[in-house]
């Protein structure tokens, strides 16, 4: 049997990515899966709505996907996998839709990720991991 799980990884947070290392491991070791790692490159209007609408305090989208895919396969090389199992996609836009919509078109079996203890702007803006819970139409794994 093989499996198909996805990974999304914030490189901004290396701390979170580290926390779902040892979980990939186990899951993909118990099937063969392949294992698809997503980062997400939020848009200038993802910007705006943190309070950053000033075109100057945001780098460039090329820039962005750059330096998001360089460290995302600094984090990958982290993971003890197969090389032929693991594959690596970047997209730009909204976090939990991104991460959902690659879920979709992957038929991914699984979703792990990672996600910080609540806070005040949780509740108030809800976050990425809960909408991921809510709305994926595969099993999801949530590493505190």
């Amino acid at each position: 049997m093989s499996r198909t799980i996805l990974v999304p990884i914030d490189v901004s947070e290396s701390d979170l990515a580290q926390r779902v290392i040892s979980h990939v491991e186990l899951q993909a070791s118990q099937d063969d899966a392949s294992v698809h790692f997503l980062t997400v490159v939020p848009t200038f209007p993802y910007y705006a709505s943190l309070g950053m609408a000033q075109s100057t305090q945001v780098p460039s989208l090329d820039e962005l996907q750059q330096e998001a895919l360089s460290k995302l396969h600094e984090i990958v090389t982290r993971f003890n996998l197969p090389e032929d199992r693991k594959q690596t996609h970047i997209a730009e836009g909204s976090p939990k839709d991104k991460i959902l919509d690659l879920a979709k078109t992957l038929s991914a079996d699984l979703i792990i990720l990672a996600s910080h203890r609540p806070d005040m702007s949780t509740w108030l803006l809800g976050s990425n991991a809960a909408a991921v819970v809510r709305h994926a139409e595969c099993s999801v794994l949530v590493v505190r």
